[in-house]
């Protein structure tokens, strides 16, 4: 196992405790099971889309649950073939559970399930209170809004 110390950046910085345990955590699970295979697309600058791999899954096998910072993907699987005499299994029969840590302010949009794939859309969204603001000289109480390196009247 790689393992990695972060003492000597916790020791100067104040503030990224909670950066610097995903990261080891992140390291630690990195060697377990990676069932159900996904992929994580960035769609837009604030917009993405977590697609799992869940061939033989329904909807109602299926919860999503969002939490503060934390996604988690748990699958049951049904025992409809429990009588069947299998000559072959290749088709993995097994539940899961997937977590995925979110940024702040991102959200779940929609989830989708399709053609063996369960397509999450995420979307982050920064309160206008939390957005840079720009701020005048002088005492002026004039606020401009900072989007992308423009700036655009706030109201």
């Amino acid at each position: 196992m790689n393992r990695f110390d972060l003492t000597p950046y916790r020791r100067s910085t104040v503030g990224f405790d909670r950066l610097f345990n995903l990261l080891e955590n992140q390291a630690r699970n990195s060697a377990g099971d990676n069932y159900p295979p996904f992929n994580i697309e960035r769609r837009s600058e604030d917009s993405y889309r977590i697609t799992l791999a869940i061939a033989g899954f329904r909807s109602g096998d299926l919860d999503i649950t969002a939490e503060q910072n934390l996604l988690v993907v748990h699958g049951r699987k049904r025992d409809e073939n429990a009588e069947a005499d299998m000559l072959h299994v290749g088709i993995a029969n097994r539940g899961f559970e997937r977590r995925f840590e979110l940024a702040d302010y991102v959200r779940v949009e929609r989830a989708d399930l399709a053609d063996g794939l369960l397509v999450i859309d995420l979307v982050r969204e920064v309160p206008e209170a939390m957005k840079p603001k720009k701020i005048a000289i002088g005492g002026q109480p004039n606020l401009e809004v900072v989007k992308d390196g423009k700036q655009a009247d706030a109201a």
